[in-house]
Parts: C-alpha cells; sequence; structure tokens
C-alpha cells in the first residue's frame, strides 16, 4: 500500500513538470535557490562553546582598550596631568575608566553649580578651530601651534610673517635688517603657571605650513648660513662678526645684541618658558561631584530637529544638535510695545543602558515689533547646541516649553555618533544652510552656529526660497599627502539634479583652496534665482587621487515658490 502511494506521489509529479512549459531554466534555478534557503532558518543556533565566547570578550576588550587609548593619547594629551595619566593606565574595568572620564571633566568644570561644563565645552572647541586652521601635513591639533592654542587658548596679539621676506630684527635680536622663513609671534599677556608677558615663536623652516615651536629667536633668520648677509649691527660696525654666532654657548645663533641681552632672552629664562608652557594647564576644581536625574514630561508644541556630525578627534565627535519653531506655534504677548515670545529648552543625552552623558537646557525668547510680525509668522527661529561625544549610539531627549501658554513639545530620537576611521576618507555632514558667514576674530569657536571660523546655521527643513542664496559646507578628513609636493590631490565636483536633469555642475581642486592639508573646509554659497521650485538632489564627489579613494555624499533641498 505504501509502494503505491509512493508511484502515485512520483507520476503526480512528473506530470505537474510536463504541463507547466512557462518555467524557464532561470526562473527554476531561481524557485530551488528560495526553496533550499529556508532549510537552515528552522534549525537551533549553536551556542558558541567556552574558548569562543573567550575570544570574542578578548576582541571586545581590546576594542574598548583602544578607544580609551584614543582618548589618552588624542583627545586630553594635552591637559591630563602625570598623575591622572597613571592612575588612568591602572584601570582595569570599562566601568571604572568611565567613571574616571566623568570625574576627570568634573574636576575642571568651572561652574559645578550649572549642567554645562564650559571647560570641556572650549576645550573640544579649540580641537576644532585647531584642526581647520593649524593643519598641514598633520592634523591641526598634532602641530605645535595646534597644541599651545589647544593648552592656552588664543593669544592676545598675532605677529604673522606668513611669506617670510624681510625683517628688521628687534634690538634684543641683534638689530638690523635680513630675511627669514615664514613665522609667527604669538603673545599672552598671561598664563598661569608661566608667567606674564608670555611671547612664543612658530617657524616654517620646511615651507610646508608646519609651523614648530622654538626657543632660539635665530632659528627665523634664512640668512643664517650666507657670509655678508643679513648682518646685525655690532657686525655692519665692525664691532662683531658673524662667526661669532657659531661659537655661543646658549644653544642659539644669534647675533651680540647691541646694549647687552635682556633677562627673558638669557638661555635659562628660555629653556624654562619653552617646558612651562608645554606642562598641563593646572587643575583649578578637584573634589567636584554632580548627578543629574530628570524625568521628561510630554505634551505637544510642534518643532523640527536635525543633527550633524562634525569630527574634533578620532574619539570624539561635534554634534551640532539644531532646533526650529515656527513663529506662528509659538504664543506672543504685548509687553512694551513689542509683541514678545518665550520658550525653554531642556534636552538630554544618554547611552542606550540609560547613563546620562549629557544635559543642557537654554531660552529662545522673541521681541518682533508689531508691523513685522505677520510677515514673519512663518519663518522659523532657529536655536542651535553643540555636544561633543564619542563615537557610539546615543539616545537624544529634547522637551520644548511655551512659557506664555505653557504647551509643551517633545522629541525622541535615536543618535548613531559615526567613528571617522584615519584609514579611510571620510566627511561631516553635509549642511545645506540658510548662513554662512565668517566670524570676528574675538568670536572665533564660540557661540551657537560657529564651527571654527564660520557662522553655519543650518535649513533645518531643507527649504528656500527662490530668491534666496543656499550655503553649502562639509568637512573632508584624512585626505592622503603627497610625498613630493607635501599637499593633498584631491578633485570636488557639484553637482545639483531635478529628477534625472543635471542642472549644475562645478569641480575644483584641492590646490585651488586657500589652506589644504589632511582636513579641507568646503564652503561655498550659491544663489538659487536661476532654479525654479521644486525638488533637488546635491552631491558632492570627493576624489582622492592619492589613497585611491572616493566618497560622495549628497542630501536634497526644496525651492519654494
Amino acid at each position: 500500500m505504501r509502494n503505491s502511494q509512493q508511484l502515485h506521489f512520483f507520476l503526480a509529479c512528473a506530470l505537474a513538470v510536463v504541463l507547466a512549459p512557462g518555467l524557464g531554466a532561470q526562473e527554476k534555478r531561481s524557485q530551488d535557490q528560495q526553496e533550499q534557503k529556508p532549510l537552515s532558518e528552522g534549525l537551533p543556533k549553536r551556542e558558541l562553546s567556552k574558548k569562543q565566547r573567550a575570544r570574542r570578550e578578548q576582541r571586545l576588550r581590546r576594542e574598548l582598550e583602544r578607544h580609551y587609548k584614543k582618548w589618552l593619547q588624542e583627545d586630553v594629551a594635552y591637559i591630563i596631568m602625570g598623575e591622572e595619566r597613571d592612575a588612568f593606565k591602572h584601570l582595569n574595568t570599562e566601568e571604572e575608566r568611565e567613571q574616571f572620564v566623568e570625574q576627570f571633566w568634573l574636576r575642571r568644570d568651572p561652574t559645578p553649580d550649572t549642567i554645562e561644563n564650559e571647560f570641556r565645552e572650549e576645550h573640544y572647541r579649540r580641537i576644532a578651530y585647531a584642526n581647520e586652521r593649524f593643519a598641514s601635513g598633520i592634523p591641526g591639533w598634532k602641530a605645535d601651534r595646534g597644541r599651545i592654542y589647544i593648552m592656552h587658548g588664543e593669544p592676545a596679539e598675532i605677529e604673522s610673517h606668513p611669506s617670510g621676506g624681510m625683517y628688521e630684527r628687534l634690538p634684543e635680536e641683534g638689530g638690523g635688517s635680513t630675511s627669514t622663513y615664514p613665522f609667527e609671534r604669538w603673545r599672552y599677556r598671561y598664563l598661569e603657571g608661566v608667567g606674564t608677558n608670555v611671547i612664543l615663536e612658530f617657524v616654517d623652516v620646511s615651507g610646508t605650513g608646519e609651523y614648530r615651536l622654538t626657543m632660539d629667536p635665530s632659528e627665523k633668520d634664512a640668512l643664517t648660513m650666507i657670509p655678508g648677509a643679513g648682518l646685525s649691527q655690532m657686525e655692519q660696525l665692525g664691532m662683531a662678526s658673524k662667526l661669532d654666532r657659531f661659537t655661543r654657548s646658549d644653544g642659539t645663533r644669534m647675533p651680540t645684541a647691541l646694549g647687552g641681552t635682556p633677562m627673558r632672552m638669557q638661555q635659562f629664562e628660555r629653556l624654562a618658558l619653552f617646558a612651562a608652557v608645554q606642562k598641563p594647564p593646572p587643575v583649578k576644581f578637584k573634589d567636584l561631584e554632580a548627578l543629574v536625574h530628570t524625568r521628561v514630561s510630554f505634551n505637544l508644541l510642534p518643532f523640527e530637529m536635525r543633527t550633524d556630525f562634525v569630527r574634533i578627534t578620532d574619539e570624539t565627535i561635534l554634534v551640532p544638535v539644531t532646533i526650529a519653531v515656527k513663529k506662528k506655534d509659538m504664543t506672543f504677548e504685548m509687553r512694551e510695545g513689542l509683541q514678545h515670545a518665550v520658550v525653554n529648552v531642556f534636552g538630554r543625552i544618554t547611552t542606550m543602558t540609560g547613563r546620562i552623558v549629557q544635559t543642557f537646557e537654554d531660552v529662545i525668547e522673541l521681541d518682533i515689533p508689531p508691523a513685522l510680525f505677520e510677515q514673519g509668522l512663518n519663518r522659523p527661529s532657529v536655536y542651535q547646541k553643540a555636544v561633543p561625544l564619542r563615537p557610539g549610539l546615543y539616545k537624544l531627549n529634547l522637551v520644548l516649553k511655551d512659557l506664555n501658554s505653557g504647551n509643551v513639545g517633545t522629541m525622541e530620537r535615536r543618535l548613531a555618533v559615526p567613528r571617522f576611521d584615519e584609514s579611510e576618507l571620510a566627511h561631516s555632514s553635509l549642511i545645506l544652510a540658510d548662513l554662512i558667514e565668517r566670524v570676528p576674530t574675538r568670536n572665533v569657536g564660540t557661540g551657537q552656529f560657529v564651527i571654527g571660523e564660520t557662522k553655519v546655521r543650518p535649513a533645518v527643513d531643507g527649504k528656500f526660497a527662490l530668491d534666496a542664496r543656499m550655503g553649502i559646507y562639509m568637512q573632508v578628513y584624512n585626505l592622503g599627502i603627497d610625498e613630493t609636493t607635501h599637499r593633498p590631490d584631491a578633485v570636488i565636483d557639484y553637482e545639483i539634479v531635478r529628477g534625472d536633469e543635471t542642472v549644475f555642475q562645478y569641480s575644483e581642486k584641492t590646490s585651488d583652496l586657500e589652506r589644504a592639508g589632511q582636513q579641507i573646509t568646503l564652503e561655498k554659497i550659491l544663489p538659487l534665482d536661476s532654479f525654479g521650485p521644486g525638488e533637488y538632489k546635491l552631491s558632492i564627489r570627493i576624489t582622492d587621487n592619492v589613497r585611491q579613494q572616493t566618497v560622495s555624499p549628497s542630501t536634497r533641498f526644496r525651492i519654494l515658490p
């Protein structure tokens, strides 16, 4: 009976194949693959052996150690004290290291009674500025000017000679005219632990843009080795010989100064200054703890939000959180002849395990004259908070409260902060902005929307008026450096398409840029009056001819009628 049933089954299968002439070979192979695919899906997953689990744990431990090692060697390399460094190296668990990092910043917080840590924010602002301003063949934070800027901030005065050339020596340098390499002289009025009227010199002897801190004021003299050239005052008067410069015992090749050498130019004074300015700044606040527990309430006040990612170091990413609230959704009250609105902003960033990483709060306050009130209701009020974070997954909670109406709006977002691998060509977020402009020197790196020395206000909704000017901002990281020119060699192609039609194309090379190193900044302003209303896509293609790598970020925007 059983054999008979099997025979009927096989005959039915054979008949089905004969009656299905529409099945081609390719369709049959696809069906076979689909039939074979589920075979492993129903099988139970094999548990890892004890040895495999140990190997996996070891890999995770190595990755965590690499993460904290980079924090130690890059993020805080210039400001961590020796005893702190030693203590950190003796920590064994991730929890201990995490607590150490938190306490490290808390010890330096100048306002422990507030939520923000101004020291940490200023530190990462300085790193971002150094990367943008002082990069050459190496990242800006590694350069001598970048190191001093990160440790001590902006000097009171900068005397810059970017092309070198003719130079009148100071009296203490011997006087007389000579020709120099490119150099900069920085003066600080006061540095704690160093002294007053601190003068530092950086010289670019190689002509590659890499200025090195020097304790020898004669290092910038390009005519030192040329007989009879660049003579000092005493050498011109025959009261000294240029050969005397090479017999000095103080480590310099300075000409003999007319009237003697001042104390600050003495050998041991210069050595002491050179050592002092490279010590980590002293810690002012040593025993501070902070614990913040906040619960978020929910209601409704419409607003839009976007986050961007800008690299500071390999282990720290600047995350500007930009919020836009339309004025028509805010409640205004007449006060002193002006329409007045106030919205409180509260933000909290936590790890996926619930540990609080950053909390911030601020106020959006508007005063609008009655004559301009109606026409500006559809325009948004924009607020931004830039937060330094390490690569990883976070949760961002935002709460906005309108104080006039009591309305509350909330938003919760998953925040995936990327890691920029130094071995690969990478880029920051591609930001479309309704405002891009240089900031005054005194405001570099400070205030809302400021990245380095540029104010970049993102268009949160990606919409622009037809008569507007659209700003384009992006940083590119890890460009290869040509060994011959000591500069990058890359091509940047811009393209805007509408549907299948290309409406704009533009190309440039890194050699066309004012400052180009391993990191470059792309800043463009594009008038939109030649475009029609509609949806557009902007693509930027960066081709690195040294490393033979390419990245192609893109974003969409809309032009309103």
